[in-house]
């Protein structure tokens, strides 16, 4: 890089993330249950916790099943750096340059730790009552183990009294989501989740909407009880957003980025966002950066959506000034603008 970037860079390197899309810093940590301390429990579960590991890096249950993976199964210590036995569960902290270098070798690809902060509006419907699951409240610590279990920032609203009037079953399972997204607003998040969840005779079930950007998922999910039911919905998200971010074997490839309008705290969010595509700065402009990124240009536009930015309109032939040749120039196609 040339020496023009370093009073730049040193200026970046002082700052703090910007809001919006989070980093999963527990991503390669699983939690799984046990019934006891046998090697034989400890094996199980051990591999149990590589099968959890995979569906969260992947977003595809068939993932576990593919045959390049089989024998990490049979002895996943390969990849993993420590385990202990905490209350009823073994947590298991696995590394993630081997586990992702074994994923890889499998053909798999991977979805980054930057993933999409979710809001969740969580409502829980008994003979008792309604209760919108708030932050601080006993739930929440329900929900967000369910969340770390899928790999997902999961937040929720405080659940205040303007809140509980907004989070009513009329306006969870509204199509149009405007008055859930107006009270959202304030904890700014990516995606939002609504969810009633309800105790049918003993059998939980639950239906889901989520909302990121223009576009929209739902389903249903049921349990045996609240928590596993939270671990489904969120199950169930995560393989709803996976695809948005996950590129498939080969689809990646060399494009040229650029970008309008960053400053200093904006060039810190491109860095996160940008890291799991090998992302090279290679010239600063003004406000304009321009990087080489190894992407498919579906999952970069997911990605960079997560920080708000919208892409350009292509400059066509006719508009665009005559340049000079230079050797081995960059196709059009291979060229993508955004702006903020």
């Amino acid at each position: 890089m040339r020496a023009v970037f370093r009073p730049f860079l040193l200026c970046l390197a002082l700052l703090a993330p910007a809001a919006w899309a989070q980093t999963v810093t527990d991503l390669y940590q699983v939690r799984e249950a046990v019934g006891g301390q046998q090697p034989e429990e400890r094996s199980a579960a051990l591999t149990r916790a590589l099968d959890t590991l995979v569906l969260r890096l992947t977003g595809s249950a068939a993932a576990v099943q593919n045959l390049g993976l089989a024998e990490l199964r049979k002895n996943p210590q390969q990849v993993i750096s420590q385990y202990g036995y905490e209350a009823d569960a073994l947590l298991v902290q696995f590394d993630p340059v081997s586990t992702d270098a074994a994923l890889q070798r499998a053909g798999l690809s991977l979805w980054g730790a930057n993933r999409p902060a979710i809001l969740a509006w969580w409502l829980t419907e008994t003979d008792a009552g309604s209760s919108l699951a708030g932050d601080g409240q006993d739930s929440a610590t329900m929900l967000a183990r369910g969340a770390q279990h899928r790999g997902l920032p999961l937040r929720l609203p405080l659940a205040d009294l303007n809140e509980q009037l907004v989070g009513t079953p009329e306006n969870l399972s509204a199509n149009d989501p405007a008055t859930l997204r107006s009270a959202s607003e304030r904890y700014a998040a990516d995606a939002l989740l609504a969810v009633q969840a309800k105790d049918n005779g003993g059998q939980w079930q639950a239906s889901w909407r989520l909302w990121l950007g223009d576009a929209r998922e739902q389903g249903t999910a049921s349990a045996a009880d609240p928590a596993q039911l939270a671990d489904a919905v969120l199950l169930a998200v995560s393989e709803r957003l996976a695809p948005r971010f996950v590129v498939a074997p080969g689809a990646a490839r060399s494009l040229t980025l650029e970008v309008e309008g960053a400053d200093l705290a904006r060039y810190a969010e491109l860095q996160r966002l940008l890291e799991p595509f090998a992302a090279q700065l290679v010239k600063v402009d003004g406000s304009r950066l321009t990087y080489r990124v190894s992407a498919s240009a579906e999952q970069l536009r997911a990605q960079l959506a997560l920080a708000r930015l919208q892409e350009s309109p292509a400059v066509s032939a006719e508009a665009a000034p005559a340049a000079p040749a230079a050797p081995g120039p960059t196709p059009a196609a291979d060229t993508l603008r955004f702006h903020w």
